[in-house]
């Protein structure tokens, strides 16, 4: 499952803002931000917000706190 920590990077590697990220995941900003603190969130929320990063081309390695950005289709 994806880590909060990647995904802080993954938004910070794409310059989006909490508020741009959570309505692209359809979540709200305070749980976006919970998640990122290390909150605690059901697996559906972190599938959301990963499904939201990888449209905007953030993949994320499993089982590491890696992440890696691939620039998205035109």
């Amino acid at each position: 499952m994806v880590t909060h920590i990647q995904i802080r990077m993954a938004r910070a590697a794409i310059g989006i803002g909490v508020r741009e990220l959570a309505k692209e995941a359809g979540i709200s900003p305070a749980t976006l931000s919970r998640v990122e603190n290390g909150g605690k969130a059901h697996a559906a929320t972190f599938e959301a917000i990963a499904r939201a990063c990888r449209a905007k081309g953030v993949w994320f390695w499993p089982d590491s706190n890696g992440v890696y950005f691939v620039e998205p289709d035109a």
